[in-house]
């Protein structure tokens, strides 16, 4: 099968060809799909799309109209996919619902040591001649309260990392799980965890009920100097809330991998070019925010599986008509 692979880089062309054995021809585009790039697919069967491509009704159309019969998603989310449309023009969704969720957890409590430990700071003033230790000082997790939003696969690895540290676990989950609740962790109110986490970490899906989980009113909830951390999806962090709570001192640290209106700055070197985006830049003036480029997915392990079931969905298409992971419109 012809398969155009979209937002290609060179570690996308690294794993999928490794992967893929000669099985398939792919075709590796940098550029994103959109409607302007959408025509690039004529003639191919497949295309293999990643977080921030453009998959709206109108791309959609185009994929249907050059030929296209499968989307083939190198990522477990798919919020950025219109599946009604998808479904109408008679194409087929697939994704990746699981890679290394040790990936992801474990960038999370590498966000969480650093914005405690301030190593980030202290490794640029050490580089400079500065040793002292003013502004660094940070505090044990040993004891500390740490509330986990969502305890899927991510969610449940992240907990017992915590576990480890010595730190209370709560967490909040409209479907508990009980191997981590008989480890330890204690299912919560969300409003409870709010109030009672010294750190906050989100390890959820983006659902219409999450988009803004983390808003104004949550945080006027929470411990004055609490920690926030997402690693899920940006939009589950209203931004602007945020900034708000960070002036005010209520959020006293925040980490960030993913951020609402990433798709106009991840994934690219635009370190020639100004930040365009106000409320980006405003972030990035806080020295106790921490930010990174959605690289929490970004390990040898992860990419070799994500690419692994990548071509799987699309071998299994080709040969069946099904892949090994659809994603459908219609709910469970």
């Amino acid at each position: 099968m012809d398969v155009a692979v979209f937002s290609a880089k060179p570690h996308d062309r690294q794993f999928l060809e490794q992967a893929n054995g000669g099985r398939h021809r792919l075709t590796f585009i940098e550029a994103r799909l959109s409607d302007e790039t959408a025509r690039f697919t004529d003639g191919a069967g497949a295309v293999c799309a990643f977080v921030n491509d453009d998959l709206s009704a109108p791309v959609i159309a185009t994929l249907a109209a050059t030929g296209t019969k499968l989307i083939a998603l190198r990522s477990a989310g798919f919020n950025h996919v219109d599946l009604a449309a998808a479904e109408a023009a008679g194409l087929t969704v697939a994704r990746v619902p699981a890679y290394s969720p040790h990936a992801v957890a474990e960038h999370a409590v590498a966000l969480i040591l650093t914005l405690n430990r301030n190593t980030h700071r202290a490794y640029n003033r050490v580089r400079e001649g500065n040793f002292a230790l003013e502004g660094l000082l940070g505090f044990d997790l040993a004891g500390k309260t740490v509330g986990i939003v969502g305890t899927g696969l991510i969610g449940q690895v992240f907990a017992r990392i915590m576990l480890g540290f010595g730190c209370k676990v709560i967490a909040s989950d409209p479907y508990p799980n009980a191997q981590i609740a008989a480890e330890g962790v204690r299912y919560v109110p969300l409003d409870e965890l709010f109030g009672a986490s010294d750190i906050i970490s989100l390890q959820c899906p983006l659902t219409p009920e999450t988009h803004h989980l983390i808003d104004d009113a949550a945080i006027a909830k929470m411990k004055r100097g609490v920690m926030i951390i997402n690693t899920s999806r940006g939009a589950v962090v209203d931004a602007s809330a945020v900034i708000r709570g960070l002036k005010s001192g209520v959020i006293g640290a925040l980490g960030l991998d993913v951020y609402e209106e990433e798709a106009a700055l991840f994934f690219e070197d635009l370190s020639a070019r100004a930040i365009v985006d106000d409320v980006f830049a405003r972030l990035l003036t806080f020295p106790n925010v921490l930010i990174t480029g959605h690289q929490g997915f970004f390990t040898r392990e992860a990419l070799t599986a994500i690419a692994e079931t990548t071509i799987g969905n699309i071998s299994a298409f080709e040969s069946t008509g099904a892949p090994l992971h659809p994603v459908s419109a219609k709910p469970l």
